[in-house]
């Protein structure tokens, strides 16, 4: 039916999808989610193609929504059953399938991101990811890259960057202007971030 939800973003994976006949839209669904409503469009899938295997590579949940623009003629595998597929091959298809499956996911995962966060949510994200845990007992960051190199992995101009750093640091979340950046308050950048984002040095 078009229009049907096929995947969830976030959602368990308990079965792999493979169209068979249709186009399905891959994306982050808007406030119209219940009318089957794409705000924000990844990429298309037409038939015959898995849709969104990475995730059942991985076992992993979905990174995407997935909503049928046409007719589509599809089936699940369960999950189980696909993955036993995958491990009857060779070990060196297998490796080189998961890091295929590793860099699409990473990647996957870094658009959603700037499609459905601002630029303060993916720099709070960035800062809590790159984080490590510090002499003074609290969490740091050291800048190990350009910030017009940071700036380029979210999305921004390194303008911007500058711009949200000053003011997360008027907002008493970060500190330091240099090479080091103190994260003041992590549980206040993971508000700003989002609950999914990581927290490498485990203060949040």
């Amino acid at each position: 039916m078009t229009g049907a939800l096929l995947l969830q973003r976030s959602g368990p994976t308990e079965s792999v999808i493979y169209v068979e006949t249709g186009r399905v839209v891959l994306g982050v669904l808007g406030s119209g989610a219940a009318n089957g409503s794409v705000e924000h469009q990844v990429g298309l899938v037409d038939g015959p193609a898995w849709l969104e295997a990475t995730a059942g590579v991985l076992n992993l949940p979905g990174a995407l929504d997935a909503v049928a623009q046409t007719p589509v003629q599809f089936r699940r595998v369960p999950l189980p059953e696909f993955r036993a597929c995958l491990e009857i091959r060779e070990p060196a298809l297998q490796s080189i399938l998961l890091d295929m499956a590793k860099a699409h996911r990473q990647q996957t995962e870094l658009t959603v991101s700037r499609l459905a966060k601002d630029a303060e949510a993916r720099c709070a994200e960035w800062l809590l990811s790159h984080a490590e845990a510090s002499d003074k007992g609290g969490c740091s960051v050291h800048l190990q890259q350009r910030k017009r190199a940071i700036a380029a992995q979210l999305g921004i101009a390194p303008e911007t960057l500058s711009r949200v750093l000053r003011h997360l640091r008027e907002l008493r979340l970060i500190s330091g202007s240099g090479r080091i950046v103190d994260l003041v308050d992590p549980i206040g950048l993971r508000t700003l971030a989002g609950p999914s984002a990581p927290c490498q040095c485990g203060a949040v």
